[in-house]
């Protein structure tokens, strides 16, 4: 089982020294804050550390904030009791702040930039991908190229597509993978026997049975990752959508999409009047039974809420032959933490493979791994083998059969801006 394994790189010009930091300026930052628009950057700053170990004796007696969307009970509850003694045995305090969208987190770093609180800010460690992810590189308000200082990186692949890019944007060592996550959508198998099998099947579905089906309104999560599904299914699949955004993509393809939902509103829930504002609304709606197939960007944490009775025991998943999406979440770290040290151990930690095979556990979490389990030990890839099956959930092979790209950051605020100006004004 990998362990705590401190390690210390040789020096040499490149590697031995870790990167000095930028800070925003302060005109920049208030653009940047109004139009999450890119920022230049300005005066250098940023801690150095010569190899894991100084990491480590930095980090001690840290306290770091988390910032992460607190709507997960289970995720709530997997920090709180799990990884936060884990930090503590490393000499690190770990407090989870909860907050009710990511980009609270990232314009309080923007604030703080602003003010010229460039070393002791607020947020030390964010759960984040996507766009908030890309708007906070693009203004240098991540700390960069340190995880590759992590021990428990070598665990994981450094080629795997969904982890060294998000949504389109590189990685570059600005952020540490957490774990994966794959759309799916779900149906009660005693309402629906026979379900459909392809995205297009869903939308028919949906007609055929009206009032039955909704998707939550953008730009939540999950209706938005919704609106990428439709947009590969109207568009002949994901390959032929451009992952990079250009406005001739979305002049070209995206009246495709709306034309479709807006011939699918009259046979949504109370006739497409109204959507669930958050993938939480949608689900008690599905719980209820006001709905019989529901879509979720986080199936792993089904199980749990089938077995405590928060969904029905005939709650399943559904795989689809088109594929869905597929992306990773991963840890931030601010430019202006006042505590990156901590927040680094705090991310390595998170990596092991005892955090990892934890929160894979349905009954702790349920997240899938981002692991290579090709790497592991056979003792190690012994605890993943052995994780409970869950009869709701397909392992993540299964789901991710055939699985989606991401399109970059740059699609989602434009669909989502579309979908608000179309379907919602309808």
């Amino acid at each position: 089982m990998q362990i705590w394994l401190p390690f210390r790189r040789a020096a040499s010009p490149t590697t031995a020294r870790r990167r000095v930091l930028p800070a925003l300026a302060t005109a920049a930052v208030t653009a940047l804050a109004l139009s999450a628009c890119s920022a230049p950057t300005t005066t250098p700053r940023g801690p150095e550390f010569f190899d894991w170990a100084d990491v480590q004796i930095a980090a001690e007696g840290q306290t770091v904030k988390l910032w992460m969307w607190g709507g997960d009970d289970q995720g709530n509850a997997y920090v709180d009791d799990v990884l936060a003694p884990a930090a503590a045995v490393q000499g690190v305090t770990l407090e989870r702040v909860p907050i009710a969208d990511t980009k609270d987190a990232l314009n309080r770093v923007f604030t703080e930039l602003q003010a010229g609180r460039n070393t002791d800010g607020a947020v030390d460690l964010v759960w984040i991908n996507g766009d908030n992810f890309r708007t906070g590189k693009q203004a240098d308000a991540w700390f960069c190229e340190w995880t590759d200082l992590l021990p428990n990186m070598t665990l994981v692949s450094d080629s795997d597509p969904l982890l060294t890019e998000d949504f389109g944007t590189p990685v570059d060592g600005c952020e540490a993978p957490w774990h994966k996550a794959q759309f799916s959508f779900v149906y009660n198998e005693a309402t629906v026997p026979n379900p459909p099998t392809t995205i297009e099947g869903i939308l028919d579905w949906a007609e055929d049975n009206p009032g039955r089906f909704t998707y939550p309104a953008a730009p939540d999560f999950t209706g938005s990752a919704f609106l990428r599904e439709v947009l590969y299914s109207v568009s002949g699949g994901y390959e032929n959508v451009p992952s990079v955004y250009s406005d001739d993509a979305f002049a070209e393809l995206s009246p495709a999409l709306y034309e479709r939902l807006d011939q699918l509103a009259p046979s949504l829930w109370r006739e497409g009047s109204t959507y669930p504002a958050t993938s939480e609304q949608l689900t008690k709606l599905f719980a209820d039974g006001e709905i019989d197939l529901m879509m979720t960007y986080g199936p792993a944490t089904l199980t749990a809420l089938v077995e405590n009775g928060t969904l029905p025991e005939t709650t399943r998943v559904l795989t689809v032959e088109d594929g869905t999406l597929g992306n990773a979440s991963f840890f931030g770290i601010p430019s202006n933490s006042g505590n990156i040290a901590g927040a680094m151990v705090v991310a390595n930690e998170a990596l092991s493979v005892e955090q990892q095979v934890a929160k894979a556990d349905p009954a702790v979490w349920g997240q899938f791994t981002v692991l290579d389990l090709d790497v592991l030990s056979a003792d190690d890839r012994a605890l993943f083998d052995a994780l409970p099956q869950s009869p709701v959930v397909p392992s993540f092979d299964i789901l991710s059969q055939n699985a989606n790209p991401e399109l970059s950051a740059e699609w989602v605020p434009a669909l989502d801006d579309g979908w608000r100006t179309t379907i919602a004004a309808r």
